[in-house]
């Protein structure tokens, strides 16, 4: 049996450094990235369902009177809920799973580190999210969506503040339960918090106790703090303080009781 040569192991020169930090983190980002663009039912999750939820807004008299157009309400809480959709139920599946595999453990063991493996699904969700913004733009321009321009970039930073928060509750849930739980839990809270949560059905269009909890939800948070900065250009500071609150909470509870394996 031969082996290696003398001053190397595994064939590899002892002592050969690893790439930079930088550098995993945005390899390892561009894995997660491709992994989720190329699951089929995270692509219905992510695109199809929403713009399916858009067109469908856009078509029916539910939003009439809440604004200047339907189209101009349904946009903001269709992109809240692209961000649900991937920070929240696709990291959250694909993170319970990977948990489930062996894949954290593993990963968390090489020179990426437990750092560096978050740092790279925080990417992938940031770049799915912007392809998600660019395709319902795409769709809801030419169906007369007319954002306040001063709304722009607040209404994207607080799409990126929404992201996070998600992806604290997704990565929580995925590090505590059995992945099949994962899968059931954070699906029944799409459904639950699309269709009650506030994050496309405005407050005012929901049964009364769902209008009592709903500005305290991350989803009616954010959908409400998006549709004020696109149709008015104003900031929604009690919004902000719901989504800042969910995500320090979600992210300590997530970074103390995340299980690895």
């Amino acid at each position: 049996m031969s082996s290696a040569p003398a001053g190397t192991a595994a064939g590899m020169p002892l002592g050969s450094a690893p790439a930079p930090l930088l550098r995993r983190i945005l390899q390892q980002g561009r894995y997660e990235t491709v992994t989720m663009l190329r699951n089929g039912e995270q692509l219905i999750l992510a695109v199809i369902l929403p713009l399916l939820a858009l067109v469908g807004l856009a078509a029916t008299p539910l939003l009439d009177g809440l604004g200047s157009s339907r189209v101009n309400i349904a946009v903001p809480g269709i992109l809240a809920l692209c961000a649900m959709s991937t920070a929240f139920t696709g990291q959250g599946i694909a993170t319970g799973f990977d948990r489930r595999y062996g894949v954290l453990r593993f990963l968390s063991t090489t020179p990426l580190g437990r750092t560096g493996l978050i740092l790279g699904k925080v990417i992938a969700v940031l770049v799915v999210l912007l392809l998600q913004v660019l395709v319902v733009t795409a769709v809801a321009l030419p169906l007369g969506w007319q954002p306040a321009p001063a709304g722009l970039l607040p209404g994207f930073a607080l799409l990126v503040l929404g992201a996070a928060a998600f992806t604290a509750l997704g990565l929580l849930v995925a590090g505590t339960v059995r992945p099949e739980a994962t899968l059931a839990i954070t699906n029944l809270l799409w459904i639950l918090l699309g269709a009650l949560g506030g994050i496309v059905i405005p407050a005012e269009r929901l049964p009364a106790l769902a209008q009592a909890v709903v500005h305290f939800l991350p989803s009616g948070a954010l959908g409400q703090a998006l549709r004020d900065a696109f149709l008015h250009g104003s900031s929604n500071t009690a919004s902000v303080i719901v989504l800042l609150l969910w995500t320090a909470t979600a992210g300590f509870a997530a970074t103390r009781w995340f299980k690895w394996n």
